[in-house]
């Protein structure tokens, strides 16, 4: 078995669609615009992006024959999702990376990266469903199916966000979490060269 990934801290973002994960995370970047220590990852998709999104595509074949060297991948919704290499490169040198990821995921996360921090962003299902809407994507049906499901977490996330105020109150939250955490993953380094685990 290939060791974890890291030591540097894979914070992922997750939550029920149209909570706004992406707009929280794109306040978050600008804030942290002058960390070179902390990125965001490139998510790949096998879709065209829509409006307001900035994720690789792949086909679906193209996704199949690279899926083994991805950091993390998983599928949801008819589509395959993954996290692009470059987050392995990464957190090998100890840098700290941020990543829209799926609830569905989190537990092949815990065992393929060495530090694993879970924010936990909702909202009220009317507002989620305006949101779905909003962004043209899917048919009533679809936003229909999205609000339904609600996969439960397996254990209580680092950070829980209502994201119901403004993007960039939420991206204050998000920012000032990322920055503690690269700060203690910064200082288990130090400490432990050879990495920490899991927590």
């Amino acid at each position: 078995m290939s060791p974890p990934f890291g030591p540097g801290a894979l914070i992922l973002v997750v939550g029920p669609s149209g909570a706004g994960k992406d707009t929280l995370i794109d306040s978050a970047r600008a804030i942290l615009a002058d960390r070179s220590d902390i990125h965001v990852a490139r998510r790949l998709v096998t879709r065209e992006p829509g409006a307001g999104e900035a994720h690789g595509t792949l086909s679906r074949t193209e996704f199949e024959a690279r899926r083994a060297g991805f950091p993390l991948s998983w599928d949801a919704h008819g589509l395959s999702y993954a996290l692009d290499e470059d987050v392995g490169r990464q957190l090998a040198r100890g840098e700290t990376v941020i990543a829209n990821g799926s609830r569905a995921a989190l537990p092949v996360a815990r065992r393929r990266f060495s530090h694993v921090l879970v924010v936990h962003v909702t909202a009220p299902p009317a507002v989620r469903a305006r949101r779905l809407a909003a962004r043209g994507r899917e048919s009533e049906a679809d936003i229909l199916e999205r609000l339904s499901r609600a996969p439960a977490l397996d254990i209580a996330p680092d950070l829980e966000i209502e994201n119901v105020g403004t993007p960039e109150e939420g991206g204050r939250r998000l920012a000032d979490f990322v920055q503690r955490a690269a700060a203690a993953a910064s200082l288990t380094v130090v400490l432990d060269p050879g990495g920490p685990q899991s927590r």
